[in-house]
């Protein structure tokens, strides 16, 4: 009998196994927002963030299709009271990044940003998207102009759209930073900071005296802003119900 019921446990754990295997393989994580216990979800972008086109298997990646689900999930699930977004990536597709950002930027819950390794290109409007943001002392966040790659038609109407797209990215992040839009344009049109292209490169304590991040501090910083974040709220909805 006890045979029986070792056996019937080493089934139900081998049932378990795979479907915690394919948490990891597809998200990166065990525990997705309906299931996690903490009141606080903890969301990666890291490598860069895949759109339209799928990137080749060697690349780490962060697909917008994961991570829209997540957010939509976390807006409408009310054990979670709060969201930390942890960022290492190079940027990627700037509709699909701006895509995230726009969604962090609506949610209605606190929602606190830190920047580790770097938050190149596309990753700067998802890191300024939240309520605040931090950035490690040896972060690092790239700002240049928008590119296009594959195949492109050499006409005006081309430039004139990424003009447009360009100007997107641009009045969000000075709409959800502190940094003035002169001073952003200058970080993204310098010469002579990239080897072969045009921008900037800012560091930590450059990237929070431009205005651009918050504060410069680690995932301890980062967890008592969210907490803090999470008891204001908490107060402010309580003195509206009374």
């Amino acid at each position: 009998m006890n045979a029986f019921h070792m056996d019937e446990s080493g089934q139900n754990e081998e049932q378990k196994s795979p479907g915690l295997l394919e948490k990891i393989r597809e998200l990166g994580q065990t525990a997705v927002p309906q299931l996690q216990d903490s009141n606080i979800h903890c969301l990666t972008i890291i490598g860069q963030v895949e759109g339209h086109l799928q990137l080749p298997p060697h690349n780490k990646t962060t697909k917008y299709e994961h991570i829209i689900p997540q957010i939509v999930a976390i807006e409408q699930n009310p054990r979670i009271e709060g969201l930390l977004v942890v960022l290492n990536t190079i940027g990627g597709d700037v509709e699909a990044g701006l895509a995230i950002a726009e969604m962090l930027a609506s949610l209605s819950k606190p929602t606190v940003s830190i920047v580790l390794g770097g938050g190149h290109s596309i990753g700067v409007p998802i890191a300024v998207s939240c309520d605040y943001s931090f950035i490690a002392e040896t972060a690092t966040m790239t700002i240049h102009p928008i590119r296009l790659s594959g195949l492109v038609i050499g006409v005006p109407q081309t430039f004139e759209y990424l003009d447009k797209m360009q100007d997107r990215v641009i009045n969000f992040i000075i709409k959800h930073s502190k940094i003035s839009e002169e001073k952003f344009k200058e970080l993204m049109f310098a010469q002579g900071n990239l080897t072969r292209d045009i921008g900037t490169n800012v560091i930590g304590k450059e990237a929070v005296r431009h205005g651009l991040i918050d504060e410069v501090g680690g995932i301890g910083e980062a967890m008592s802003k969210l907490n803090e974040l999470i008891e204001l709220a908490k107060n402010r909805k309580e003195g509206i119900v009374q």
